[in-house]
């Protein structure tokens, strides 16, 4: 059975087809030309035969496009919008700059964007609902942005098993947990550290910058996160965070999850900070199959020197055997794993700046 996944990139979203002994090709293009800030392949859950691509055009606005056919043809459907901003109210432009994420649950889409808004759909995709139980939390107006002028919601971690339970990852608004379908939430985090923010605020829940968070699918409880300030592994659902140390560094924006696993995780590491390329300029992933207590570091097949790609936030998937990878650089370079990250093989496809990689079914 052939694999496939979709390639969001700066100038187009791109359909690749894995066929055994063949490897990967590209199956199909769209939107060529524009930029694609994210995908949601089909996959089990609501509307699981409908795609969404989220597109950012500049001063034409951020578009939705939706497909029924595998990606096929698209039509658009309406994006998600702010209500009016009152006047004098704080915090950044009530207006829609980006959509970061898409993920669905059993009976729901959810979309985050930057500005932070979680905007809900029940009706796949046709109408979108600003959640006010987060957007109007005082402590949203202490949010940052982490990259971006304004703060954005990049992680959004449905629990398999608890249908109306969902974790976000906010940049930088740390790490918030609902129980009810959106309509209350917590704020998580402890033992996350800030390193950024003065030694007193440094643990403060609500200015964290965790980079990426993902989660184990048969093991919902644990959650990994890759953080502007390093590593760490959550066993309690997001409550409580361990500390790790990645042997390159504990630096970098992507980090997946085996799907079954609960201790196998890759991360991609970097030198921290302004200069975010690879360390040595040898692009490597860093893969732990113990929880944390150690590292493997997996260069075959990645360059060894000269390479000065740097993997964001959602430019490494897995797919849902845990066995095929595919990892894309801000430069266009993309690599594939069909052993769990053992070995690497650079796909030579020459794409624009990869914004995110996904599986379908993923």
């Amino acid at each position: 059975m052939s694999l496939q996944a979709w390639v969001a990139t700066r100038k187009g979203l791109f359909e690749l087809q894995h066929e055994g002994a063949k490897g990967w090709r590209i199956a199909g293009t769209s939107f060529l030309g524009d930029p694609v800030s994210m995908v949601l392949p089909r996959g089990a859950g609501a509307f699981g035969e409908r795609m969404l691509a989220g597109l950012n055009l500049g001063h034409f606005g951020v578009k939705v496009q939706a497909s029924d056919d595998g990606g096929k043809t698209w039509h658009e459907l309406p994006a998600p919008v702010f209500p009016p901003q009152p006047d004098g109210a704080a915090g950044p432009a009530w207006k829609l700059v980006q959509i970061w994420s898409m993920e669905r649950d059993a009976s729901r889409l959810w979309c985050g964007t930057n500005p932070g808004g979680l905007f809900r759909s029940d009706d796949g995709g046709a109408s979108w609902a600003l959640q006010h139980g987060l957007w109007d939390r005082t402590e949203r107006l202490e949010w940052f942005g982490g990259g971006y002028d304004s703060p954005g919601i990049h992680s959004i971690c449905p629990h398999p098993q608890v249908p109306d339970e969902l974790l976000l990852g906010i940049s930088c608004g740390g790490v918030w947990r609902s129980t009810d379908a959106a309509a209350g939430w917590e704020l998580l985090g402890e033992g996350l550290v800030a390193d950024y923010m003065p030694p007193e605020l440094q643990t403060v829940l609500n200015t964290q910058d965790p980079h990426r968070i993902v989660r184990c699918a048969a093991q919902p409880e644990v959650l990994w996160c890759q953080h502007h300030c390093g590593i760490w592994r959550s066993a309690d659902n997001g409550r409580h965070w361990l500390r790790l140390q990645g042997p390159v560094s504990s630096f970098g924006f992507a980090v997946a999850a085996h799907p079954d696993d609960a201790g196998t995780a890759w991360f991609v590491p970097a030198v921290k900070d302004q200069c975010r390329v690879p360390v040595d300029g040898a692009l490597c992933v860093q893969r732990t199959r113990d929880g944390g207590q150690s590292f493997e570091v997996l260069r075959a097949g990645l360059p060894h020197a000269g390479c000065y790609d740097l993997v964001y936030r959602h430019g490494l998937a897995v797919d849902r055997s845990g066995r095929h990878l595919l990892m894309g650089s801000t430069t266009g370079g993309l690599w594939a794993s069909d052993d769990g990250g053992d070995h690497w093989q650079d796909l030579t496809l020459r794409l624009p700046p990869i914004y995110a990689v996904r599986f379908e079914g993923g």
